[in-house]
This record gives C-alpha cells, structure tokens and sequence, in this order.
C-alpha cells in the first residue's frame, strides 16, 4: 500500500471513532418538499430551497428555454466567450434588489467570497471574520494573504476593540460578516456592525445568501437595518432563489475591478445559462409574491413557540444535541418517523454543539411543523 493510501485510511479511521466521518447520501428531490433516500420517502426540513422554487413550473420552464437558445453550457470565461446575454439582465436585476449600482455573478457563493476578499486585500492589510463567519470567508481571507483575526460571534464590542487596537498599523480592512448564520440562523446586527466599520474606515462585508429572497420583502437581511452602509454584499442564487450560482452587489467601480482582476472570475467558466435563466423567473416570483416570502420565517416560529425554543430569526432553527453520535441518532429517529432532518457535526459547528439543523420552506403546511415539533420534543435537553 503507497503512503497517501495509508494516510487516508488512517484519517478516515481516527474520524469514524469520532463519529465525524461523512458519507454521501444519495437524494432524489421529488418536488420542493418530500425527497426519496435509502429506499424511503421522507419529509425534507433540510434542503435550503427556502420558496421551493426549485421546482416550480416558472422556473424550470425558463431553465429549458435558455438551454434551448443558448447552449448547456456557457463555453468559457467570461473574459473570452463565455458572457452570454443573460448575465447582464440577472446582474442587472440583483443590483436593483440590493440597491447597488452594479452586480458581478460568481459560479457559486465559495467561489465569490474565494474571489471578492483577494480582490480587495493582501498581505499588510486585515481581515476581522465572525468567529462563525462561513468557510467560503475564511477560505478568502487566507488565500488574501491577509492577516485574519476573528472576533466573537456578534460582539460588537469585541471588534470596536480589535479595530481600535489593530486599524494604525494595518493597510486596508475589510469586517466579514454572514448576514443569516448558516447553522444557527440568527442575523448578525449589521447596522452596529456597519457604524463601527466607519468609525474605523473598514470595509463591512456581508454574506447574505440565507438571507436574499425570505427577509424583508426577499431584499435579505441587510434591508433590515436600513441605517447600514454595507458596501460589498454577497449573496447566493442556490437558497431560496433556487437555482446554482452567487454574486456580489456593490458600486460600479469595485465591479468592474472584480469583473477584471478576482480569480474566481477570470479563471472560472461562465454560469450555464439555464441557472441564470432559472434565477430571473425566480426573482419575479419574489416579486410578485410576498405571502409566498413571509412563509418560510413564519413556520420556523411556529416551530420555536410549539417547543419554547428563542424565537426564531430566519428560516434556520437549531437543535443543539451536543455530541456528534446524539445528533446522528436523533437525526435517525426523525428518519424513522418520516422526516429528513440532517445532523450537522463538526468541524462545521463548534465541538460539542452537533446539532438538527432544522430549514424550513414556504411549502410546509401548519400539520407538517406541528408533527415535526412533536416529533423533535422528546430530543430537547431539559432547561
């Protein structure tokens, strides 16, 4: 057996003892709620399709046509061939959603905070992260080159202090921010966020792609906090926009910078034109109806009031288990009763805080949070 072989399995081995290995899980989505797994047909609370527009006829219908006139795929880079026509109306819109004078799409939302935080800073420069900021933000701030210092998770406080103790001998800064908390679902308190960034001349980046298209009429949760200077806003089209794909909302200048100089752009093909399609007919949808965007935020707290729990802030409800093999048995006793709700373990959330990662979607009726709620009671740790 050759050395990397062996250094895989032992990897692989000392992972399983932790109950943190991961494996795929084959899942056929059947429609925007019950999915088809291990042979059994199950109540999805764990897909981020948040409006269930995945699946609606709108979009599908505007997916096949883009294919049917512009190709599968986009052919290249969009600096070569691969700018098709649909990038520009998409771009277009997002902007308008988010205020902003220009947009730049990304082929996912890795790839543009991958893309975005390089773009802007670099060795001699600071990057001030959430302690639980996304992978995709720390993954950016470390490629920058940057010095990355993390401060606690919504403290503003704590990052007043770091930015007064760290902003005279740094070049640039730039505070990164989710603004929906992937695992927790809380918001982080952008417009607090946004004074101390211009006290200390910082740039406030914003990752919203829990937050576009189910908060505050679907604009995300910056539009929350109207006093906020947010000035580089990113965001996903694969939640509740429904499709594949990311972008970054900004003024024109730092567009066209990244439109010429982030990695992610420049050296990644185009988004296929049936995603971008999709998230058109996606955003009218959004548009036209806010009952359908008030309905996700809505079921998670009837969740959280049927079982006590703090009033949910998004579409996202945590269940703090504790420990990586509870979770993975709570998540299979759900399974048991009909429900898909994943386990979600570390790395990806703190040691000891494994959790049901709970998503809910426009689409689940009043009796499917009531079933699940009681189903989920017996699993809560005593206050």
């Amino acid at each position: 057996m050759n050395s990397h072989t062996r250094y895989a399995e032992t990897k692989l081995a000392g992972l399983e003892a932790q109950s943190l290995r991961r494996r795929l899980s084959p899942t056929r989505r059947l429609d925007g709620l019950w999915v088809q797994r291990g042979g059994r047909r199950l109540l999805s609370f764990s897909c981020n399709d948040y409006l269930n527009l995945s699946h609606h006829p709108a979009v599908k219908a505007a997916a096949r046509a883009a294919v049917e006139t512009y190709g599968a795929g986009a052919g290249a880079s969009r600096l070569v061939t691969g700018d098709h026509p649909l990038l520009s109306q998409l771009e277009a819109r997002l902007a308008a959603l988010k205020e902003t004078e220009a947009a730049c799409l990304f082929g996912s939302g890795y790839l543009a905070n991958a893309g975005l935080i390089p773009t802007f800073v670099g060795p001699g420069d600071l990057v001030l992260l959430d302690e639980l900021a996304h992978a995709c933000i720390w993954a950016g701030a470390k490629l920058s080159g940057a010095e990355a210092v993390a401060f606690r998770h919504n403290n503003v406080e704590h990052l007043r202090g770091l930015l007064a103790e760290r902003r005279a001998g740094a070049g640039r800064v730039i505070v990164a921010t989710d603004g929906v908390f992937s695992m927790d679902g809380d918001l982080a308190p952008l417009d607090e966020l946004s004074a101390a960034c211009q006290a200390y001349d910082a740039w406030l980046l914003s990752d919203d792609a829990h937050g576009v298209g189910v908060l505050a009429a679907g604009r995300g949760s910056g539009a929350l906090f109207p006093g906020a200077v947010i000035p580089l806003q990113m965001g996903t089209l694969s939640k509740a926009i429904g499709g594949y794909g990311a972008y970054v909302c900004a003024s024109q200048p730092v567009i066209d910078l990244l439109k010429t100089r982030a990695r992610t752009v420049v050296y990644s093909t185009a988004p296929p034109p049936a995603c971008i399609a999709g998230a058109l007919a996606a955003l009218d949808i959004i548009e036209a109806r806010p009952d359908l965007v008030c309905a996700p935020l809505a079921n998670a707290r009837a969740f959280t009031g049927a079982l006590g729990l703090p009033e949910a802030q998004s579409p996202i409800v945590p269940v703090i288990i504790g420990e990586a093999q509870a979770a993975l048995a709570a998540s299979k006793a759900l399974e048991y009763q009909g429900f898909l709700v994943v386990a979600i373990r570390p790395p990806t959330v703190p040691a000891g805080t494994a959790r049901l990662r709970v998503a809910f979607s426009a689409g689940h009726s009043e009796a499917d949070v009531t079933r699940l709620a009681q189903a989920v009671r017996p699993m809560l740790a005593p206050s």
